[in-house]
């Protein structure tokens, strides 16, 4: 009995459909959407977000935990 995989559909990135989002580290609400809830930054694969944009994503979440806008991880607290 052959087992059927599912194809799913590539996810569009946010950035490049919607030109009004922009990728800014002073905006930590944004960019929590690209957080987990232990302070990882999500893959491409599971965000759906392309390349180029995953790279100033992760840069601008860098930049915001620099100047302490966004916590570095929440792996103590429990």
């Amino acid at each position: 009995m052959k087992t059927r995989r599912s194809v799913s559909r590539r996810k569009a990135c946010p950035f490049c459909s919607d030109l009004t989002l922009y990728i800014d580290y002073k905006t930590p609400s944004m960019l929590k959407r690209f957080i987990t809830e232990r302070g990882r930054i999500v893959p491409r694969r599971i965000s759906g977000v392309c390349a180029p944009h995953q790279r100033r994503l992760q840069q601008a979440v860098k930049r915001a935990r620099g100047v302490a806008l966004m916590p570095y991880s929440c792996a103590g607290v429990d």
